[in-house]
Parts: C-alpha cells; structure tokens; sequence
C-alpha cells in the first residue's frame, strides 16, 4: 500500500518566533481513515494549513499522491479536499451555487461542473435543498454541503477540521455514513475532531500531536485495548489525566 501523504521532518515557525509543530515525521497509506488528535494549540491546524498550500512551512517536505505542497502546489492541490471548522461561505448563495463556485476554482468546464454538482447533491442527500441559501440551512445540511463542495473536484485526499461541530446526535450519525461510504470508495481521510467517540467510530490509525510532536501513532485498536476508551488513552498521553 502506497503513501498518500508523507510528510518528513516537518517545521513550522510563525513570524512571532512560536515553533508551532517541531520536526514532524507523518505517512498515510492510501485509502486509510487516519486521525489526527491533539488540544488546542498542539499544531493540528498548522500541518492541515501547511499540507493545503494555506500556509507554507518554514523546513521539511510535505508531499500528497507524490506531489510536494510547495514546489507542485498546482498539481498537489488538486488532490486534496478540505472542509474546513469554519464556514468560509458565501451565506446568501444557493447549495448549488457553492458547490459550482468550487468546481470552477479547479478549473472544471461548465458540463463536468454541471455532472459534479448534480451527482454531489445526490450523494448527500441535497437535492430538496439545493436553492436554499446557506445561511437557512440546518447545522447538520451547512456540514453536509461543506463536504460536498470539499469534494467536487474528485479529490484522493479529504482532510475534515471538525466536521460535526454544533451538529446534533442524529445528524452527526447521518455525516458519519456519508464519511464511511466516501471511504469504502478509497477516498483517503484525514480527520481532526473534538469528538473522540466520532475518531474512535470512524478511524482505522490515530495520531496525537501535543506541543507541536507526534506523542503517538497507532492503530486504533492500540488506544483501545484491555477494554480502555480512546478518551482515557488521550488524557493520559497528553498529561491532562486528573487524578
């Protein structure tokens, strides 16, 4: 199984002096649902920044599908999808209009866009709601159109910053299918989430990043043997285990 993402002696260092993430060393193989843990701060943001050309990194390489972000930040791009935390968005356009827009950034022509646009609202059950504008949608459907338009380019790679946050319990079951389905078809995902329940469900590896280093990586049935929770698991890697 070949490498989707490598990343090899990873360093961020932002203009204020901080070292954000230290000499990092990070593979997934392709078609794996990797996790990626830490607190506030740990450097999770940076390397997804530095990983989807939103920021550059001060040393190492980072490379995607054997592209590296800087040099074939072109090429690289296209194979990686983001849905970000927060709604970059356009709130008065339709779902179908911000899907479209996306399609037309990566250069897709009217006809693909047209194709793309209509099997995504499908895909995510859109449809009845694709004249709707963002701002009317419900938490869990602004999620569901945020993954749409994350993928409409036909990425390898999707990276999700949190992609059920202020989500209910039956929306975030409805996301968690559509993220399985995506990867039974070997859309390779990178996951970040607050929710360790939603990693522990949806996860093949984990990774936690704490102070800017991986503390550890694993599959998840490591986290979680003798019957431990990955919750327990992260609390006491991360020092935050209250006696």
């Amino acid at each position: 199984m070949d490498n989707i993402i490598e990343i090899k002696n990873f360093t961020k260092r932002y203009r204020t002096g901080v070292e954000a993430v230290k000499g990092i060393d990070l593979v997934v193989p392709r078609g794996q649902f990797f996790g990626l843990l830490g607190p506030n701060g740990a450097g999770k943001s940076t390397t997804i920044h530095c990983l989807t050309g939103i920021a550059m990194p001060s040393s190492g390489t980072l490379r995607i599908a054997g592209y590296d972000v800087v040099q074939d930040y072109r090429t690289a791009r296209t194979k990686v999808g983001l849905s970000p935390q927060e709604f970059n968005v356009d709130i008065f356009s339709t779902v179908q209009q911000i899907i479209d827009f996306m399609g037309g950034y990566y250069g897709l022509d009217k006809a693909t866009r047209t194709r793309r646009v209509d099997a995504l609202l499908t895909q995510f059950d859109l449809q009845a709601h694709k004249d709707k504008q963002f701002q009317h949608l419900s938490g869990g459907m602004k999620r569901r159109v945020m993954l749409a338009r994350a993928m409409v380019h036909e990425p390898e790679v999707l990276i999700l910053d949190e992609p059920t946050a202020g989500v209910d319990v039956e929306q975030r079951h409805e996301l968690w299918k559509h993220l399985e389905a995506l990867n039974a078809q070997g859309v390779t995902i990178v996951l970040t989430s607050h929710y360790l329940e939603e990693v522990e469900r949806l996860c093949d590896r984990i990774a936690i990043i704490n102070g800017g280093t991986i503390v550890a990586d694993a599959m998840k049935e490591e986290f979680v043997k003798n019957g431990d929770t990955l919750e327990n698991a992260y609390l006491k890697i991360t020092g935050n285990m209250h006696a």
